[in-house]
């Protein structure tokens, strides 16, 4: 009896000493802890690499299920997931996911850092998802981000306060709110004269101020914001652009005084990548008036003449667009012809010689495009959003049209 009893008392001795025990670490080696995975993590979502990111975020809660941060990081994975998402269920699916990590990282902030780390997802989340009343939280989040106290040298990604206002540019860019998107952008690079934030800001900055700049004086309608922010213009966008906000079918019908003969023009054909496509009459008004520089391009792999409307429009092309508009307004055919034979180029990459210099070098004389400071046209470029806008609102001043 007495043996029995040594025996349990041996096994409860046991058993309160496997209790009592420190748990076995998951991850041992000295790169494999939370924090490296939840920086790398960053890293590869700001390249764009979704599900790399998703894994290293993973990785960390797998190190350490209560790390706050990696719940921050997977909000933002499930939050760009739901952003490219087509179908509803799937997209609520994702979204369900990224409030839910956006809950956890709440709850597991034990330190400043922690909070500034989920408050910053939390307003980037809201900004890719745009639910309901998102910008309000989106500049909730904001708010409570500034208040914290935080020691820099801990935010191991962010790296600075700054990144909280930067981010709340990025989300008034994304609201349209052009004016408030350049002071965040602004507070972002006065806050420190150099940081990881710095470079971004500086470039947003500059790209809301020419926004801001094109808007001047010219009220635009959803089309043309819509247009205004994008990186570059598409055919589709510009012939959406030019109907829209020129009013290109109106401008030119009062050019010609004989009704019959404005109710004889159409487009010949409607090509066939535009039969189905949101902007397809304002593609055929484009055809209607032969705007040069948007006509159809001959697709060798069809054998048919296509609009192409999601190829983007050259610098180049955009000189022959405002330059045929030129013309078309004025009634004037030497404005096409103006520069020919000139034997020297004030452009660098733009020969005398080119099909396009003399649009060029009407667009530039007359202020509706401008070179760079080097003194290149950037003929192959992209144009973009705001920089059409401002021809735009250039070509209206000058031509009195309003």
């Amino acid at each position: 009896m007495k043996r029995l009893n040594a025996v349990w008392l041996l096994c409860f001795a046991l058993l309160l000493a496997y209790g009592c025990a420190k748990p076995v670490a998951k991850c041992t080696t000295p790169e494999d802890n939370p924090p490296h995975h939840y920086l790398r993590g960053m890293e590869l979502l700001e390249q764009g690499k979704i599900g790399d990111a998703e894994a290293k975020f993973e990785r960390a809660l797998y190190c350490d299920a209560e790390y706050s941060p990696a719940h921050s990081g997977l909000a933002m994975v499930n939050a760009d997931k739901a952003k490219g998402q087509k179908e509803p269920g799937y997209r609520q699916t994702d979204t369900d996911k990224a409030m839910d990590h956006l809950k956890h990282a709440k709850k597991l902030a034990n330190t400043a850092e922690d909070e500034f780390a989920y408050h910053v997802a939390g307003l980037r989340v809201y900004t890719a998802l745009k639910t309901k009343n998102w910008l309000d939280d989106a500049e909730d989040h904001f708010k409570d981000a500034m208040k914290l106290k935080v020691d820099e040298r801990k935010l191991i990604y962010y790296e600075g306060r700054e990144a909280a206002p930067y981010f709340m540019g990025v989300a008034y860019l994304e609201a349209r709110e052009f004016q408030k998107a350049r002071d965040k952008f602004s507070e972002t690079l006065n806050m420190k004269r150099e940081g990881k934030w710095n470079e971004k800001a500086d470039k947003g900055w500059k790209r809301v101020d020419k926004i801001v700049r094109a808007m001047g004086g010219i009220t635009l309608g959803d089309v043309g914001k819509e247009i205004a922010v994008k990186e570059y213009v598409n055919r589709g966008d510009m012939a959406a652009l030019l109907a829209d906000e020129l009013k290109i079918d109106k401008l030119f019908a009062g050019r010609i005084p004989v009704k019959s003969e404005i109710d004889k023009l159409k487009a010949e054909f409607t090509p066939a990548d535009m039969l189905n496509h949101q902007f397809k009459e304002e593609a055929l008004i484009m055809m209607k008036w032969g705007i040069r520089g948007l006509e159809p391009i001959y697709d060798q792999t069809t054998k048919a003449y296509l609009f192409k409307p999601d190829q983007a429009v050259t610098r180049k092309e955009f000189a022959l667009v405002l330059e045929d508009i030129l013309v078309k307004l004025t009634g004037d055919e030497k404005i096409s012809t103006a520069y020919f034979g000139q034997e020297r180029s004030p452009f660098p990459d733009v020969p005398a010689t080119a099909p396009w210099y003399n649009a060029v070098m009407n667009v530039t004389t007359r202020g509706l495009m401008e070179p760079e400071l080097s003194g290149e046209f950037r003929i192959n470029d992209p144009v973009d959003g705001a920089e059409a806008i401002l021809a735009i609102r250039v070509l209206r001043q000058r031509m009195n049209i309003y």
